[in-house]
């Protein structure tokens, strides 16, 4: 099944974990008859400051995710731009299991199916071809302005699945089809007020002055940062425990 009409969507985090990190900006190019016709790109605030790793990996500033849309109207304009089309990405599944948890968190479902460019690039080049956008951009001579910025890594992702439908027509093989877009995720609860002033007794106890973003702590997360306590400075008394 050849997709005439999709969506090609592209995140930046503030890391790789869907339970820990946010979105900070978002990409999307929508498809009709295999032309452009749309793009939805945005900043996103989702309160989090902004490492400098990060900011060398993508170029996003903390000064700039504060001018950005607030995480919940960034995501719910792209689930509108999306609407029931399906999405293409490389290695869309990451970057969907970041609206799975975002939806979870908000009591929604947002079933998706999606098409992967990783997976088309290993089918269809040969092994020792890096399979990364870049690289991919590289050898089929796609142009290049910023990378890992959401919206420019969507519009080349778009040429690069335009590409491989092509290649995939030539060589008489089927493409793949929109596949259902699997993640499993829970409902991530705030840390309560317990958990936070033992987490500062702690802190101020230790002299503990990395940073830390309390006010969008989970429980979970919370739990595992006193467990990391413990083990890095010893038994912390029962008191202070946040299960």
């Amino acid at each position: 099944m050849e997709l005439n009409d999709y969506v090609v969507v592209d995140l930046e985090m503030t890391g790789l974990r869907m339970k820990e990190d946010k979105i900070i900006e978002i990409g999307a190019v929508k498809v009709r008859n295999h032309q452009v016709v749309d793009t939805y790109g945005t900043l996103v605030n989702s309160g989090r400051t902004i490492s400098e790793k990060t900011t060398s990996i993508t170029g996003i500033s903390q000064e700039m995710v504060e001018t950005g849309m607030q995480e919940d109207e960034a995501i719910e304009g792209l689930l509108d731009f999306i609407g029931e089309l399906p999405i293409v990405g490389h290695n869309v599944i990451f970057d969907y299991s970041f609206l799975a948890q975002w939806a979870a968190n908000h009591k929604k479902e947002i079933p998706m199916c999606g098409v992967d460019t990783l997976k088309l690039a290993r089918r269809l080049l040969p092994g020792p071809q890096s399979k990364k956008l870049e690289d991919l951009c590289t050898y089929f001579q796609i142009q290049r302005e910023r990378g890992h910025r959401a919206l420019d890594d969507a519009i080349e992702t778009q040429k690069l699945y335009e590409i491989f439908l092509e290649m995939m027509k030539q060589q008489k093989l089927e493409p793949e089809p929109p596949k259902p877009l699997l993640v499993k995720v829970k409902k991530q609860t705030k840390a309560t007020a317990h958990q936070l002033q033992r987490l500062e007794e702690v802190r101020k106890l230790y002299g503990i002055t990395e940073p830390l973003e309390l006010e969008t702590l989970t429980r979970s997360q919370a739990s595992r940062l006193m467990d990391q306590y413990r083990s890095r400075f010893g038994a912390i008394k029962k008191e202070d425990s946040t299960e």
